[in-house]
C-alpha cells in the first residue's frame, strides 16, 4: 500500500521530517534511493546529463563501499549526496541504537546532512537520535511518489503517476535499483523531457 501524492494528514503528523522544498518557481527536485550500482546508476546519470539535471541520489552505504567508482561519478555529475543508511534498515523494525550505528556507519563513507529512510519508515525516537548525532541533519523525504519499484506496475503507469502529479517545488522519488529499472528507465526520460518543455528545470536538494 502506497500514495503516489504524500498527503497533507501525513506531512502534519510527521513535522520534522521534511516533506516539501517550500519552492513555488518552475524547480522540480529528482531523488534517487538505493544506489549506487553498475549498469542502472550510469544509466541514470546519462539520462540527466541529456537534460542538464541536477538531482540528489540517497545512497547504501554498503552500494558505496562495493562500487567507490559509480559513487564518485555521482559527485562528479555535481549531484547532491545523501545517507539511505549502510545496510538499507527498515526503522519500524530495526532497534534505536542499531539503526544510529548503521546511519553513522554510512555517513563514514556519505559525510551528507541529508537522510532518507529506507522505505520512508523512521522512528520518532531514531529520527531525534540521527539528529542528535549530526545536528544539521535534514530527514528528507518526499511528496511524489513514482512507485518504481511495484514490479506489478505497468511502465506507462509509472510515468503517468510523476506527471499527473508532480508541480513547482516537488520532490519526486524513483530508484536507481535492479528492483525498479525496468519501470524507472521507461518513465525517467519521458517525464524529464515533459517537464522540460514545460518549462521546469531539475535542482539537486541543498541544505
Amino acid at each position: 500500500m502506497y500514495l503516489v501524492k504524500t498527503p497533507r494528514l501525513l506531512k502534519l503528523l510527521y513535522p520534522g521530517l521534511i516533506w516539501d522544498t517550500n519552492d513555488n518557481s518552475r524547480n522540480i527536485y529528482v531523488t534517487f534511493d538505493d544506489g549506487p550500482i553498475p549498469i542502472v546508476t550510469p544509466f541514470v546519470l546519462n539520462i540527466l546529463n541529456q537534460f542538464n539535471a541536477k538531482a540528489t541520489f540517497f545512497c547504501i552505504g554498503d552500494n558505496v563501499r562495493k562500487h567507490p567508482d559509480i559513487f564518485e561519478q555521482v559527485k562528479a555529475g555535481g549531484h547532491a549526496i545523501g545517507n539511505h543508511t549502510f545496510n538499507h534498515l527498515k526503522g519500524w523494525k530495526t532497534d534505536d541504537e542499531t539503526y544510529l550505528d548503521n546511519f553513522l556507519e554510512a555517513d563514514k563513507l556519505l559525510q551528507t546532512n541529508l537522510f532518507r529512510p529506507p522505505y520512508g519508515r523512521i522512528k520518532r525516537t531514531q529520527a531525534k537520535l540521527l539528529q542528535q548525532a549530526k545536528p544539521d541533519l535534514k530527514v528528507m523525504m518526499w511528496n511524489i511518489l513514482s512507485a518504481d519499484f511495484d514490479q506489478g506496475l505497468k511502465p506507462q503507469k509509472c510515468l503517468d503517476n510523476v506527471l499527473k502529479n508532480t508541480g513547482n517545488g516537488d520532490i519526486v522519488l524513483f530508484h536507481d535499483s535492479l528492483k525498479a529499472a525496468p519501470r524507472m528507465e521507461y518513465a525517467l526520460p519521458k517525464a524529464l523531457e515533459y517537464w522540460s518543455k514545460q518549462g521546469f528545470e531539475f535542482k539537486s536538494i541543498g541544505y
